[in-house]
């Protein structure tokens, strides 16, 4: 085969550079996509004439751009051939019947999995409409052309690798799952689920078109003041707190100051670099040294806003005896809070009515990227809709990067695509398709990430503008995206510094990364957090995470808010799949049932 290929393109006046490395690359084209030496060579020459190579040597160089290409040409006909449905006869629902009969008699009994990895081996369907890759149980998703993916030669498809509060409503868990399970035609029927959750967007802010990266340095200067002053008036209206003092005046007595934490220099924060810096109401903006060797532990990033109880004996150095980093929550009606613009999605929900259960919530929550780094087919996406059709939560949240910049073939420019394109497309034309497919009660919201190349990359981040019939079934929030589904309230929070211990705390982080386009005149408004959220969702490249975290200021009774913090990890990693997580949230966190699997 390797010299069919060879000849062929001698024959077409082209010669190989290295001659071994492109043979091999040619011959697995050819298998990859049931291409004859002549088909290969005709593709090569077309891609030749679109990219206007000069010369006739082919080189080692061009083969990720034309394996791009094949995959292109082999998608357009995929399209066309989806153009026709097929329309399913009782033959077909037998045959495919069938087949899992034939399947479930090859299974052999083995050793029974661990608790924490147990498989979910029920047989998944794709939504319509997802270009012909079929997910199923045991078998590796394909092209129909024949092209067999790293991703879809998985053998462990869905493991749990997490539980949260495992028997949590167990009951009601059990007769849903049997409920679905105990049909035969899951195949092809529609399902819908049962109820409708609420939706109220809290905040619409940044908008989009917004003009952005024109803030000036009075409005940082402004930003971080008020942050200090706000928090500081927040923390005397408490009443658990004495009146904020300058933190830089010398005293032997034990004081009480407010202060935003930053680091003497450009490295790394330590205990030796720490400073605490006034606002200009109390201190001009000076700093002072923290001296931290009294306390038995603490957690600061740089700026973060705390309460310090100590005394500073000389002037340059407060020794702190205690470190308050709770924001309270519970202030008196004289701190101003900007009123939360909330938004309606739902005009026909009625929290009054029998029906509807606002106390409970579930819901599938995915990070991109959604598709591996070998491809852009988006397979875990496609897999991901076919476990929500089968799982059928009120609320399927994704948040971005949906388009990544940094996926190795964007990166190169070896795309003939723009990225808008490839987004609508690619994911939001499956996103309507399984809102359609599930029925009216199925809800999807969209928040966007830094790293999505078709987006605005600026911190805060407005929400995508699209255009969709399904405006009550696909909702659109900003980065972060602060919303109300069933009387819960829910942020999500695409930052790409966040962590499980940073969680417990509020942002953002200042001065940012280089990475992160800060712009603080869109900050107050934006980023502000009124109340703890019931759930916050907070997606990194750290290990995936389920916590339940008290927040705020303790109570009379020793008492904190508690809320369920998320890490949903990656839906794709490497050219493998990642993780994602399933919630079922029940009145409260000790009663919410939560999953994390690994695809």
């Amino acid at each position: 085969m390797e010299e069919e290929i060879k000849a062929e393109f001698e024959r077409s006046g082209f010669t190989l550079d290295q001659e071994e490395d492109i043979l091999k690359k040619c011959l697995t084209f050819c298998i990859n996509y049931k291409l004859t030496a002549s088909d290969l060579v005709s593709s090569w020459e077309v891609y030749y004439l679109n990219r206007q190579l000069n010369g006739s040597v082919v080189q080692n160089g061009h083969m990720d751009g034309f394996l791009l290409h094949l995959q292109n040409e082999h998608k357009e006909i995929l399209i066309k051939e989806e153009a026709h449905p097929h329309i399913y006869s009782s033959n077909d629902v037998d045959m495919i019947l069938s087949e899992e009969h034939e399947e479930n008699k090859e299974e052999t009994i083995g050793t029974p999995v661990d608790q924490k990895e147990r498989l979910y081996t029920e047989t998944i369907d794709s939504t319509p409409g997802t270009n012909g890759i079929v997910p199923s149980s045991g078998k590796p998703s394909r092209l129909s052309t024949g092209h067999v993916t790293p991703f879809g030669q998985r053998t462990n498809k869905f493991v749990v690798q997490f539980t949260l509060n495992e028997f949590a409503n167990k009951k009601e868990n059990d007769s849903r799952e049997q409920e679905i399970v105990g049909h035969e035609d899951d195949i092809i029927r529609r399902v819908q689920p049962s109820e409708r959750c609420s939706l109220e967007v809290q905040r619409s802010r940044p908008e989009s078109g917004c003009r952005f990266m024109y803030d000036k340095i009075e409005d940082k200067f402004n930003s971080l003041e008020n942050r200090i002053r706000r928090l500081t008036t927040a923390f005397v209206a408490s009443g658990l707190y004495e009146e904020s003092v300058d933190p830089t005046m010398a005293s032997q007595k034990s004081a009480f100051s407010v202060g935003m934490i930053s680091c003497d220099g450009e490295g790394r924060l330590n205990e030796k670099s720490i400073l605490l810096q006034g606002s200009v109401e109390q201190s001009g903006g000076q700093r002072v040294r923290l001296d931290l060797q009294k306390l038995t532990q603490y957690s600061f990033f740089p700026g973060q806003v705390v309460g310090v109880e100590g005394h500073n004996p000389c002037g340059h150095c407060l020794v702190a005896s205690k470190v308050f980093d709770s924001f309270p929550f519970s202030v008196s009606p004289d701190v101003e809070f900007p009123p939360a613009k909330k938004q309606a999605m739902d005009h026909e929900f009625q929290p009054d009515s029998p029906s509807s259960t606002p106390e409970k919530l579930s819901l599938v929550i995915a990070a991109g990227p959604f598709t591996t780094t070998d491809n852009l087919l988006f397979e875990p996406l496609v897999e991901l809709l076919a476990y929500a059709t089968r799982k059928q939560p009120q609320l399927l949240m994704l948040l971005g990067p949906f388009i990544d910049s940094e996926h190795p073939e964007i990166r190169k420019g070896t795309i003939d695509r723009s990225f808008d394109d490839i987004f609508h497309s690619d994911i939001l034309r499956r996103l309507q398709d399984y809102a359609k497919y599930m029925g009216s009660a199925a809800r999807v919201v969209l928040v966007p990430s830094l790293r999505d190349a078709f987006h605005d990359f600026v911190f805060p981040q407005p929400a995508f503008d699209i255009h969709s019939d399904l405006k009550n079934q696909i909702t659109c929030l900003p980065n972060p995206g602060l919303f109300d589904a069933n009387k819960k309230t829910c942020l999500g929070f695409p930052f790409p510094e966040v962590s499980c211990r940073l969680s417990e705390h509020f942002y953002p982080l200042y001065p940012p990364s280089e990475d992160v386009p800060l712009d603080l005149s869109l900050a107050p408004e934006a980023l502000q957090i009124p109340s703890i959220p019931d759930i916050i969702i907070l997606p990194s490249d750290l290990s995936p995470f389920v916590k339940v975290l008290a927040l705020g200021e303790k109570t009379s009774t020793g008492e904190q808010t508690r809320c369920i913090a998320v890490n949903p990890g990656r839906l794709a990693k490497g050219v493998g799949g990642g993780t994602f997580v399933e919630i079922n949230y029940h009145e409260n966190p000790d009663r919410t049932h939560a999953l994390i699997f690994r695809m």
